[in-house]
């Protein structure tokens, strides 16, 4: 394999140590390598840069081990012409004999041979508000948590509360709990407590309040309400200074919030993820695969299985995920159409990731190129093959008029076997088969050659299957003389548009409904 670098060194990151490998090719060829272990605590990151610096190394590549790779990274960050960071599952190493020196020299090798693409790593501010968006992700889910143990010990309690009110944690469910807690017990007293709409619902509120709320619920209760108030304090904390780190991205923030369904802090975690910095993607593509959100393939012997999506960015994946199924709840846009579209086909997981990676798609263009977003409008789909609609313009987000319309589009064609199946089957007698007749049917008075392989799918009662066996060229007026053979004549009858009709219900069942003549 060619050789791309020249002075390449890996680097084997532990909690405690790192291995690293210089590999240096002279001027006559040979390549020298080195090897050596040091500490990761400063003094030992220090002896690391001067260790590769001595060996002139241009290219330093180490594996993404957890969390323990970011002190050796930001350590060795604009010393070195390229620093990458390489995800683990791409530079495995060959099984067998394996050794931190020798995994750090596999680092080296496959640098040197460009086998390995470095993953995206955004600058410093990015990285910052990259920990506080993610950081109050995880406060905002403890936070949903606190609020299911507190309907769990309602419900331990026999506190149907939930069972009138849309939600256990409202200004009046809290004003209702913190009473209980206080010690009352009176379920009229406490539905009295009621705030807006739902003081409709008083007469219901004092059945469901009628419980065993014992003083060990009352000290669980106090515990959480306590603990959302300091997780509502701390995410409020933590919005207040991503806003303020986000104000030099403050006009991509507002070409986000123009897309359906994407909220200023949606906004706030794109930016965050992906830096804003759309060049880093050569194209929406690359953007929806590194996310996540775009099909994955797996393809063996010549035969393509079903994959899921892409390995990519959880954190956007999921924030994309949510941002999708609020825009596909919005009515009149065009993310609800398309989701109405996939879902009725594929499930709504798969319409749900459909969408955010359409939105996704639309983040990379209107960042890249500064545009607002338009939304198309729910009518999309029916306008985009409708030319005369398309030139009015009349719609809100439809093509300009000067824009080449839409081909039509085609009619479908069906397959040869799908013909062969859309052609009813109509079985006679054989005694009125001809010597030369074959095994076919005839739609309209023209007679089509059926495959023997497809007779073994219909399926035929114990009267009509010998009948089925063999078939006769006729023509439609001679049907209703071969069905009085076979059934006789009191069991026909002809029709105003000259079809024939099998009295017994039975064999109209079996046979005229299967054959398509009804």
């Amino acid at each position: 394999m060619k050789q791309i670098r020249d002075k390449v060194g890996g680097l084997d990151v532990h909690r405690d140590t790192v291995v690293a490998c210089t590999r240096v090719t002279m001027p006559d060829g040979d390549v020298e390598v080195a090897k050596r272990r040091f500490p990761t605590t400063q003094e030992g990151l220090a002896e690391l840069t001067a260790f590769l610096m001595d060996a002139g190394v241009s290219t330093v590549a180490m594996e993404a081990t957890g969390i323990y790779w970011r002190p050796v990274y930001y350590s060795l960050e604009g010393l070195f012409e390229e620093l990458w960071l390489c995800n683990a599952q791409h530079v495995k190493n060959v099984p067998g004999r394996k050794t931190d020196l020798s995994d750090a020299e596999w680092l080296a090798d496959v640098a040197a041979h460009g086998m390995v693409q470095p993953s995206f790593v955004p600058p410093p501010d990015i990285r910052e508000l990259r920990e506080l968006t993610r950081y109050r992700k995880t406060q905002v889910d403890a936070r949903a948590k606190e609020i299911q143990r507190l309907e769990k010990t309602l419900q331990d309690a026999g506190v149907k509360l939930t069972s009138v009110a849309s939600t256990v944690w409202s200004a009046s469910s809290r004003a209702m709990i913190e009473a209980m807690i206080a010690g009352e017990r009176d379920s009229v007293v406490l539905a009295g407590m009621a705030k807006g709409v739902m003081r409709n619902k008083i007469d219901r509120l004092e059945v469901a309040l009628e419980g065993n709320f014992g003083a060990h619920h009352a000290i669980l209760c106090r515990q959480v309400i306590d603990h959302l108030d300091f997780l509502d304090a701390s995410i409020a904390a933590l919005s207040a200074e991503i806003c303020a780190r986000l104000v030099p991205f403050e006009p991509q923030v507002a070409l986000l919030t123009s897309i359906t369904g994407i909220s200023a802090t949606t906004a706030q975690v794109i930016v965050a993820e992906t830096g804003a910095d759309m060049s880093r993607f050569p194209t929406a593509g690359h953007l929806c695969a590194w996310a996540g959100v775009a099909p994955a393939s797996y393809e063996s012997a010549g035969k393509k299985r079903p994959a899921g999506t892409r390995k990519g960015a959880p954190w956007l994946r999921r924030t994309l995920l949510e941002a999708a199924r609020s825009a596909a709840r919005t009515k009149g846009s065009y993310y609800s159409a398309l989701y109405a579209r996939i879902a009725r086909r594929r499930g709504p997981n798969k319409a749900a990731v459909a969408v955010a990676h359409s939105m996704l798609e639309t983040a990379w263009h209107l960042l890249s190129s500064g545009a607002l977003y338009q939304d198309p409008g729910a009518d999309y789909f029916e306008r985009r093959h409708d030319p005369a609609i398309e030139a009015s313009g009349s719609n809100a987000g439809s093509r300009p008029s000067d824009s080449p319309s839409p081909s039509p589009r085609r009619p479908r064609k069906h397959t040869r076997r799908q013909q062969l199946h859309l052609v009813p089957h109509r079985p006679v007698p054989r005694d009125t088969r001809p010597r030369s007749a074959t095994a076919s049917h005839f739609t309209g008075g023209h007679v089509r050659s059926r495959p023997a392989r497809l007779k073994g799918r219909e399926r035929t009662s114990e009267r009509d299957r010998s009948l089925a066996s063999t078939q006769v060229r006729c023509a439609p007026d001679d049907s209703r003389d071969a069905l009085s053979r076979a059934f006789g004549s009191d069991h026909t009858e002809q029709t105003s548009r000259g079809r024939v009709h099998c009295r017994p219900a039975r064999v109209r069942r079996d046979f005229a409904s299967r054959s398509g003549w009804m």
